[in-house]
């Protein structure tokens, strides 16, 4: 085919709205890639191409080339990658997605390869030497070479499932004892060269190159060190199986240090990515450690979350925002709350996270999907208590109430304003909603008596109100509707605190309080009786359905041994 019928063909596939030419086209690629002339034709659209997407349509064809089952000889696959590493060192201003394009081939080929031997040598494997030639160039150069370590960490760690999976973990294996270490231990380096210029930074070629080198980072500390991450969906697999001839660079204080220095001193957009680096350097196993080293470890990171804390600007950002809040939570989940309390900083941390926290949730509507990780520290450091074997205070006494009140207090607040500006109910997703109040009921047994006292009078307010409004003459439809979001969350409240009744730690005192909770929505249960058939409201009855149901799991089940207080 000739170069515009090539053209014409990219043009249908990239560009084209009409369906019947790109299914057309996609089976003319199909027919190119299995041609003896794919090759040459590749090479003509590198070379005289007229658009990237023409170059892209060649990447994308040596892509599919290179992975086919029955490999290229590797006399071939070396001439493709030589080829591949000059076009883009000679071109280093193509666009980003064809350079991304053109170094996933190389990624690709060098995977496949990495075992086969030419004349006694693993010839695949001198990839890092080939990119020490990158780096020496331009900031272009610089960024391509980076780009080509980055997308060969992330090709070593997919798995492919159309070849073998042993084959695939020796590969991997092979290529975190052999190689990944260096990389990363390359990328800190780099990086640091680049915080100790800061003149430079506002440039937007520096930009760029701290973005690579930071997801560079990231792949690595990514890396499914044994195999186990199969299922990337579940953020609980928080611990990270960090190789132990990796120690030294972990011990080094300068290695935190560095990633909030970024955190600090990069834009939003690349500050949420150091921020996710520090997640993973968290989430480093413990074992990595002896009991001293790890006590000094946890000492810099909340070191490091203190600054954060002391300066929120950063924290506006929703990016940033959730990252943060997840590396909170993985400071509960790797450290036990004995040693948390060891910690220098603690007091002056425990109260700047619990300050955060009640803002967040008083601000429902920024980030909702970042407060999980918020309660899931507070619900994992409640939980915690009983175990502390420490003299240090851990203040949860002081703070938890706090946190309860603070998520009770803004729900309650949340529903005129979901109602006058016709916004999303919280409400209504229903399995987030059951989460939170989970997390929450751990976090409400911290000094239950507060939470309970306040759940009272807030619950008696409410009622009074709605009674009042039932009987005036006006009978404002639009505040009765609010009276009735406010008691749904109400009744939802009361079902969580009375579902979380710990059978061991439950006292009479506690039941006592249960049964004042309870028989308030039995009296409101009769004053919404008294409405119908006239009016109902669908929130109401379904929280008052589910309390039902958690009264009766608690203190209606054929175990109690006892008659309770309620």
């Amino acid at each position: 085919q000739s170069l515009a019928e090539l053209e014409v063909l990219c043009n249908h596939l990239y560009e084209g709205t009409d369906l019947a030419q790109r299914i057309q086209a996609e089976k003319v690629l199909l027919e190119l890639i299995n041609s003896p002339e794919c090759l040459s034709q590749c090479q003509l659209l590198l070379e005289q191409g007229t658009t990237s997407y023409a170059q892209l349509l060649a990447a994308t064809c040596l892509s599919k080339l290179v992975s086919r089952a029955s490999p290229l000889p590797v006399e071939q696959r070396i001439d493709i990658r030589n080829y591949i590493l000059n076009y883009v060192a000679s071109q280093p201003k193509l666009a980003p997605f064809v350079i991304q394009a053109l170094v996933q081939v190389i990624a690709k080929i060098t995977k496949l390869g990495w075992f086969e031997v030419l004349k006694d040598q693993l010839i695949f494997r001198d990839i890092t030497a080939d990119v020490k030639k990158f780096l020496q160039g331009t900031v272009d150069h610089y960024i391509i070479g980076v780009m080509i370590l980055s997308e060969l960490t992330q090709e070593m760690n997919l798995v492919d499932y159309s070849r073998p999976s042993a084959k695939h973990r020796k590969i991997a294996t092979s290529f975190r004892d052999t190689s990944l270490k260096d990389i990363l231990m390359l990328a800190c380096s780099l990086l640091k060269e680049l915080v100790a210029k800061p003149v430079t930074i506002q440039d937007q070629r520096q930009e760029s190159l701290a973005m690579h080198l930071l997801k560079l980072v990231l792949n690595c500390l990514n890396f499914d060190f044994i195999g186990n991450s199969a299922d990337e969906s579940a953020d609980d697999l928080c611990t990270v199986q960090i190789p132990t001839n990796w120690r030294t660079i972990f011990l080094e204080p300068e290695t935190l240090d560095l990633f909030f220095d970024l955190y600090h001193s990069l834009p939003p957009m690349l500050s949420q990515l150091a921020l996710s680096c520090l997640v993973q350097f968290a989430s480093t196993r413990r074992s990595l450690f002896s009991n001293p080293e790890r006590a000094k470890y946890l000492g810099n990171l909340i070191k490091g979350a203190k600054q954060i804390l002391e300066n929120p600007q950063g924290l506006s950002d929703p990016g940033n925002y959730h990252e943060f809040c997840r590396f909170l939570a993985r400071l509960k989940t790797n450290y036990q709350l004995g040693e948390l309390v060891m910690v220098k900083d603690y007091p002056e941390v425990i109260r700047l996270i619990a300050n955060f926290t009640i803002t967040s949730l008083q601000h429902w509507e920024f980030a909702p999907n970042s407060v999980h990780y918020l309660l899931t520290l507070w619900q994992r450091m409640v939980a915690s208590v009983p175990f502390v074997k420490t003299a240090e205070p851990h203040l949860l006494d002081t703070y938890a109430p706090e946190i309860t009140k603070a998520y009770i207090t803004s729900r309650l607040e949340c529903v005129p304003v979901v109602i006058r500006d016709g916004l999303e109910d919280p409400l209504d997703d229903t399995a987030t909603v059951f989460q939170q109040l989970e997390q929450l009921c751990t976090v409400s047994r911290c000094e239950y008596e507060k939470t309970c006292t306040l759940l009272v009078q807030l619950f008696d307010q409410n009622a009074q109100n709605y009674q009042k409004l039932l009987h005036s003459s006006s009978r404002n439809p639009l505040e009765i509707t609010v009276q009735e979001g406010r008691l749904a969350w109400l009744v939802y409240f009361v079902g969580t605190f009375v579902g979380g009744r710990l059978t061991y730690t439950s006292t009479d005192e506690h039941d006592a309080m249960d049964g004042e909770l309870s028989c308030r929505v039995f009296q409101l249960i009769s004053l919404m009786d008294a409405q119908l058939p006239q009016s109902s409201n669908e929130k109401v009855e379904l929280a008052i359905l589910w309390f039902l149901d958690q009264f009766r799991k608690t203190y209606v089940g054929d175990q109690l041994q006892h008659t309770s207080k309620v």
